[in-house]
């Protein structure tokens, strides 16, 4: 039989320890190694080495697979002296991992070399149930939910697809939500703008609104603008978001929202619906095209009537919605493959989905490289404009 000291000296013998310093130069170099704290929940949340990622020692086998696909990238594991981290790269270099190393003195002693720590913001025992399936995903967990949380999102048009993006959104814990939309309920819009109720119509949108998510998610702070959205208040409203989700049902929204995005260097989720067809997309400026490279003008009335002149399935908006809000989230989160440069194309009597490859105009005169902002222009007067001369 072998003792646990025993056990520690083979483990001391076999598997390699790094030094503060070491590991210090390591992590400021190109291909740093990857840090994981094994120590209990409790003690990260005192501070942790910069740049380590939090898995405990007890779900340690379970979860590195999914955190660390890769069994021969450099992992350092470090404990609070030193000891449990020995144990925990013992059984990782079991699971075929190739490159263990433990941390010589663990955290305890990384703080007596005076090194900097961080101290991470923590969840509250509510969020921590409430998210609680979030906290489970790698690409999300603790330090996703509290970038969500710490979030704002100004969603343009509280319709058919706002409704639903607004709902989700909040349902997801972002922090704040802008809504911006001057109509009132009209009982039209209870075929599939979700927000709103029988009992409110007459009322404005954004306080209908307002009274749904505030019911689903009382942490969610809902900033209400019941106006217009004009070149005149839109640098004002738009300030101060990290982006902006349009579910605007026309082309001068359109536009003006594309041009304020790209003036204040925001994403832009776009989406829209007709009939039984729905499109989704990213504008964001300096990583892929805006909206007037793939709609220099505005097409024709004829062409593009709206909802209320073609109609829409209701539940079509709800679709639309939803994947605008998923965007939303990965943009925030900084994780997956974005819908920018791709626009992904709906059509709910067949039930397919297309995509479509859109390229960057490279003489935009708003998202070009070396363009300058040319200003705000009398948006209504552009798009009738437009229109009219695509009839002659």
């Amino acid at each position: 039989m072998t003792s646990s000291q025993e056990w520690l000296q083979t483990l001391r013998a076999t598997i390699p320890e790094i030094g503060g310093d070491e590991l210090w130069q390591a992590i400021a170099t190109d291909h740093p190694p990857r840090v994981i704290d094994v120590r209990e929940r409790s003690e990260w949340t005192e501070g942790h080495i910069p740049t380590a990622t939090h898995l405990s020692r007890g779900f340690l086998e379970l979860k590195i697979e999914s955190l660390e696909p890769d069994r021969d990238r450099p992992l350092v594991l470090y404990c609070a002296g030193g000891v449990r981290s020995l144990f925990a790269a013992e059984a990782l270099s079991k699971l075929g991992y190739t490159s263990v190393q433990s941390l010589q003195g663990g955290f305890r002693g990384w703080q007596e070399q005076s090194r900097s720590i961080e101290v991470p913001k923590v969840l509250s025992e509510a969020d921590r149930k409430r998210y609680a399936r979030h906290l489970s995903i790698p690409e999300v967990g603790e330090q996703g939910q509290q970038k969500l949380l710490e979030s704002r999102v100004l969603l343009v048009g509280a319709g058919g697809l706002g409704c639903p993006a607004a709902y989700y959104l909040a349902a997801a814990g972002v922090g704040a939500l802008g809504i911006i939309d001057p109509d009132v309920v009209d009982a039209s819009n209870l075929q599939r703008q979700i927000l709103h109720t029988e009992d409110r119509q007459g009322q404005p949108k954004v306080d209908s609104a307002e009274r749904t998510l505030r019911a689903l998610n009382s942490g969610v702070a809902i900033h209400k603008y019941p106006e217009r959205l004009t070149s005149n208040n839109v640098d004002e409203v738009i300030a101060g978001y990290d982006l902006v989700l349009d579910g605007s049902d026309n082309f001068p929204t359109r536009y003006l929202v594309n041009d304020a995005c790209v003036k204040h260097d925001l994403p832009n989720v776009h989406g829209s619906v007709y009939r039984f067809d729905g499109q989704v997309t990213v504008f964001w400026p300096g990583k892929g095209p805006c909206y007037r490279c793939l709609y220099p003008e505005p097409p024709p009335p004829n062409l593009a009537p709206s909802c209320a002149e073609a109609g829409v399935l209701g539940i079509l908006p709800g679709v639309v919605g939803m994947l605008e809000a998923v965007e939303a989230l990965k943009i925030l989160l900084g994780r997956g493959d974005l819908l920018v440069g791709r626009l992904l194309v709906y059509d709910a009597l067949d039930t397919k989905f297309r995509e479509l490859r859109i390229q960057a105009n490279p003489d935009c005169e708003y998202c070009a490289p070396e363009a300058r902002f040319p200003g705000y222009v009398d948006y209504e007067h552009f798009c009738s404009s437009a229109s009219a001369s695509s009839r002659h």
